[in-house]
């Protein structure tokens, strides 16, 4: 029974909203041509009841269509709110999700330690600089002992060739000295 009703409102609507789309049957003609076409009597008009009865089942059809649609509109509206409040939530948790994992790409692990990558590029940089930075100082430091030893061998054999050239002539003159050392001995022996 009630699908009969259901069908017959469906029906109704469909009418009553062709109706309601010409200009020439909306609510206000109506009313336009019940008026104009009534007669007058004295300052009164006379309305014919069978079409002030037609007028008012067009108006209460028309105000019937307009709150089935304000119903329809409202669980429309009350769907689209639930949806937007899932969305909502949905792109909270993802805003949520993706700050998280931008911080979590963002950090990185060395040695046991836990940092942001910026802070470990700036130590790996300052290591490697570092590292550089000695590797100059012990390349300085072993160029200059290497000059230094270089110069001090080639002292080291000036002062052997010198040594050698003095032991030399200290030979030489001790061997002068004991000839005549022994000459003079011999010499105070034959005497």
């Amino acid at each position: 029974m009630t699908a009969k009703y259901l069908l017959l409102l469906c029906f109704l609507v469909v009418s009553i909203t062709g109706f309601s789309q010409d200009e020439s049957n909306s609510i206000e003609s109506q009313f336009i041509k019940v008026v104009d076409k009534s007669n007058s009597y004295q300052k009164y008009k006379v309305i014919k009841k069978t079409k002030i009865e037609g007028l008012r089942k067009n108006v209460l059809d028309t105000i019937e269509m307009l709150e089935l649609k304000i119903a329809t509109s409202k669980v429309e509206i009350g769907n689209l709110k639930s949806k937007i409040e899932l969305l909502t939530k949905t792109l909270d948790t993802t805003k949520s999700k993706l700050a998280a994992s931008i911080e979590e790409e963002d950090k990185i692990e060395a040695i046991g330690l836990v940092m942001k990558k910026t802070t470990y590029n700036t130590l790996l940089w300052s290591i490697i600089t570092g590292l550089l930075g000695l590797l100059g100082f012990l390349f300085y430091k072993h160029k200059n002992g290497h000059e230094i030893t270089k110069n001090t061998k080639l002292r080291l054999t000036e002062v052997e060739s010198d040594f050698d050239a003095h032991r030399k002539k200290t030979l030489t003159n001790e061997q002068l000295l004991r000839r005549k050392l022994q000459d003079e001995i011999n010499k105070n022996r034959t005497v």
